[in-house]
């Protein structure tokens, strides 16, 4: 598999490890044909994206053990899909971005510059 990039060009860096996030559940925001949700932007959760992604019918806060899925916290990363975190962007509450672990892929949903006013270092 050719080496993924990130949206600053670069080669892409793990988002979180613990939980272990990324379509591929590798850590990393990596994407193919068959992630159709694009789960690409790598996010660090807070209280008031969770609650928003909640509402919209994505509970990431609680745990499924089914799913081996611990439920995530405020401060952990993980990998969002890029379309969710734009429409979290325009209802005021985007979680911040780890530019260097965010596929090169979310450039096709989000604009780099609204990544950029997210933007933590990693």
């Amino acid at each position: 598999m050719p080496e993924s990039l990130n949206v600053l060009g670069l080669p892409l860096q793990p988002c979180s490890l613990k939980p272990l996030t990324g379509y591929f559940r590798d850590g990393c925001c990596r994407t193919d044909p068959t992630d159709h949700g694009l789960h690409v932007v790598c996010a660090v959760m807070d209280a008031r994206f969770l609650a928003f992604s909640k509402a919209a019918g994505n509970d990431l806060s609680t745990p499924r053990l089914e799913f081996d899925f611990p439920g995530l916290r405020a401060g952990d990363r993980w990998c969002l899909c890029a379309a969710r975190w734009l429409e979290a962007y325009h209802a005021g509450v985007a979680p911040r971005v780890i530019l260097q672990a965010t596929h090169l892929n979310a450039l096709g949903v989000v604009s780099l510059d609204h990544l950029r006013e997210y933007a933590l270092e990693s």
